[in-house]
């Protein structure tokens, strides 16, 4: 294990950062107890000249708990339910999925 591996599983163990998360494929099954960093800064977008700010949304999991992240996607945090959006994408050393992801009602 590398340095850097050792320090996001550091990083994904600390309950000051990480949570506990139910994760599902395709949102259906029984789910699997995974740790996840729940992020949800403002989005900013531009249209027409102006600028509108909307809340956001994003998961970080570690690729060893979940080997495959697609949308659709559920993690379950407390009672919220994440549904993840679009192509989640891989950090550089392929050790963590951050993917953008939607409240699902």
């Amino acid at each position: 294990m590398t340095a850097f591996a050792s320090a996001v599983s550091a990083i994904f163990r600390d309950p000051n950062i990480s949570v506990a998360a139910i994760y599902k494929q395709g949102g259906a099954g029984e789910g699997i107890s995974v740790r996840v960093i729940k992020r949800a800064p403002d989005a900013e977008s531009q249209f027409n000249g102006g600028r509108f700010v909307s809340a956001a949304a994003y998961v970080d999991v570690r690729m060893s708990e979940v080997p495959a992240l697609a949308s659709g996607d559920t993690f379950t945090i407390g009672s919220e339910i994440l549904e993840v959006l679009g192509e989640p994408r891989r950090d550089g050393e392929r050790l963590v999925w951050m993917a953008e992801a939607r409240y699902a009602v």
